[in-house]
């Protein structure tokens, strides 16, 4: 008996294959887009054709700008992001950590007055020991009364569904509990997202020929449950995750994911990552631009398919980066330069 035929789970396979068709359109034109290169092959390549970033959808993570917000508040890290030609910004707290006290209502306005439109932000999933904690699970209600007056359309956590373990009944149980967060925040006209790392990669602690993310996948509702691809980490979880724990092969593209569902990803973090086989997750975190990951290659792509320059936004982001600012300038200026041409 095969490894995968022992360990069958009729409803999860048959979610699996639904969710997997949803984008058949797109994934049917999926190999022409990605052709056989690895995403470190191409070369990024600059030319004169149209611009691969859609105009109005540049933005950035202010966890990025973190240093800076907290000494200098919001004002003036805004009004550098406005220099630098950002569109939108994705919060990483409102006020904790700014440079002196300052509402929602007066962070609202200072975004608008910089010519930058605020699209989400990062709040945690849940808290073991605090029931008052600014958490989805602990206060739905509060995190979404905030988004709302902060006129977010997207309110997301980095948290992976961890929950109640790694194994598939583990990441079941946090799909349902996203799933009522979506609803939640459908009814105030948002939509919740999750952002991933590498370890959603990984296959599950009692399946290990399930990948996980396919189980959040196929367990939440698409209507309901939306994605925001951190793709350096993405490509981390490839370079971690192509083999099962036996050995055996297992390999996927992160950008094919996106290719098969793209209304499932409005949000993107656009992170890069020098290649490196000795370091854990196979790259080493640099600014955008001085990396191997080709983004003229994955964003073309992405805005390729259906409706795909409107409906996707494109979050520069660096964890820890030398300097903030410089970071910030130059990734916006590496990927305003980017043109289609040759892609």
């Amino acid at each position: 008996m095969s490894r995968t035929s022992k360990h069958t789970d009729p409803e999860l396979s048959r979610k699996l294959t639904r969710r997997g068709m949803l984008g058949v359109a797109a994934g049917a034109s999926a190999a022409a887009l990605l052709g056989a290169t690895a995403p470190t092959a191409a070369a990024h390549g600059k030319g004169h054709g149209r611009p691969v970033l859609p105009p109005g959808r540049l933005g950035i993570q202010l966890y990025s700008l973190r240093d800076k917000v907290s000494t200098l508040g919001f004002a003036a890290v805004f009004a550098e992001l406005e220099k630098y030609g950002y569109d939108e910004v994705e919060y990483a707290g409102y006020t904790q950590g700014s440079a002196g006290a300052i509402t929602l209502e007066q962070l609202r306005r200072l975004t608008r007055d910089h010519g930058l439109r605020a699209i989400g932000s990062h709040v945690g999933y849940y808290s073991d020991g605090d029931p008052n904690a600014y958490t989805f699970a602990q206060n739905l209600d509060k995190v979404l009364d905030d988004a709302q007056a902060l006129g977010l359309k997207h309110i997301g956590t980095a948290s992976g569904p961890w929950r109640y373990g790694a194994t598939v009944d583990g990441w079941k149980r946090c799909a349902e509990e996203f799933n009522q967060y979506g609803a939640a925040a459908r009814a105030r006209g948002m939509k919740f997202y999750q952002h991933n790392h590498a370890e959603e990669f990984s296959f599950a602690t009692d399946r290990p020929d399930v990948r996980l993310y396919d189980v959040l996948l196929a367990e939440t509702d698409p209507d309901l449950v939306y994605l925001e691809m951190d793709i350096y980490w993405a490509y981390a979880g490839q370079f971690r995750f192509s083999k099962r724990v036996d050995g055996t092969p297992a390999p996927f593209d992160p950008l094919r994911y996106v290719l098969k569902q793209p209304d499932r990803y409005p949000l993107f973090h656009v992170k890069d990552g020098e290649h490196d086989d000795s370091a854990r997750d196979g790259y080493r975190m640099v600014d955008v631009g001085d990396g191997d990951i080709d983004y003229k290659r994955f964003i073309s792509a992405v805005t390729r398919t259906r409706g795909g320059r409107l409906d996707h936004h494109w979050q520069a982001e660096h964890d820890n980066p030398v300097e903030s600012f410089t970071f910030a300038r130059k990734s916006s200026a590496h990927l305003h330069s980017l043109r289609e041409k040759d892609c």
